[in-house]
């Protein structure tokens, strides 16, 4: 998400105070360690879960075992939620992405984002590129989703403010 639409809701937001810049939001999807998904259940139920992801080439990234909840609720509803800040309430930034999660299998694609994993946790994250998917000794194999925003909203605290950024 390049250069998206960014509108300012001053419904939440304090008077006088300017939308949060668009690199501002994009740093903190950029550098979160936690990341919460949250999916849908074939019966509707909510079912959310903390995860790391990653943020590259406008998506943000995540990945999970091909028996997993998340992964089970995707192939019935690839529409979730991705949400990650600060648990504080006066300071830092929350950030929600929105969009459907859509398998990444392409072996070039997945070669980066192993190598992204890699460098945003300083090795703690190890993935191999196996068949259209990541492996590794501890899980085995991990399907790897891309979440492409069709929204993403930064809600500022301290000074409070809420930012809408569309894709143009």
């Amino acid at each position: 998400m390049d250069n998206p639409v960014t509108e300012l809701d001053a419904r939440f937001s304090d008077p006088g105070v300017q939308p949060t810049a668009w690199e501002e939001t994009q740093g903190v999807l950029e550098n979160a360690q936690l990341t919460w998904l949250t999916t849908v259940r074939a019966d509707g139920r909510p079912h959310v879960t903390p995860l790391v992801a990653v943020w590259l080439e406008g998506a943000l990234h995540f990945c999970t075992g091909p028996e997993e909840q998340k992964a089970v609720n995707l192939e019935a509803n690839p529409n979730v939620v991705l949400t990650t800040g600060d648990s504080t309430w006066n300071k830092g930034l929350d950030v929600m992405v929105e969009g459907p999660a859509r398998r990444v299998t392409d072996q070039r694609t997945l070669e980066k984002l192993a190598e992204a994993w890699r460098t945003k946790w300083t090795g703690q994250w190890q993935y191999e590129v196996g068949d259209e998917a990541f492996t590794n000794d501890i899980g085995g194999t991990a399907l790897v989703f891309a979440v492409q925003p069709t929204k993403v909203l930064a809600f500022g605290k301290g000074t409070y403010s809420h930012t809408r950024y569309t894709p143009r």
